[in-house]
């Protein structure tokens, strides 16, 4: 299965060398057809619903994940939330040790 990285956000830009994803429908069938190295996530989407944090609900939950996973959301509570779930996911068996994962906020303009 071919490796890529990954960029979920609706807003900025995927860096180069990351496929991005705008929606976490995309960003689901990239994590179930893929072998993914890193992926980068954004909590608010244009839906306010279907955001980040139910992504990461489903990726627990259908054990889906990648080497390495960082939170980049600007949205402090949010993102902050979403890491404790992964990190919760590893301590409880859920997902693997072996992923790395990273709370790196990233500003909306830059």
């Amino acid at each position: 299965m071919e490796q890529i990285s990954v960029f979920m956000d609706d807003y900025r830009k995927a860096p180069e060398g990351y496929v991005l994803a705008e929606t976490i429908d995309e960003c689901l069938y990239l994590l179930k057809n893929y072998d993914i190295d890193h992926l980068s996530l954004d909590h608010d989407l244009t839906s306010k619903i279907r955001n980040g944090t139910m992504l990461v609900e489903i990726m627990i939950q259908k054990q889906l994940y990648a080497n390495r996973i960082t939170i980049h959301s600007a949205n402090s509570f949010f993102g902050k939330a979403m890491y404790r779930n992964l990190k919760q996911a590893q301590l409880d068996c859920l997902m693997p040790q072996a992923v790395n994962i990273y709370l790196r906020p990233m500003p909306l303009h830059y």
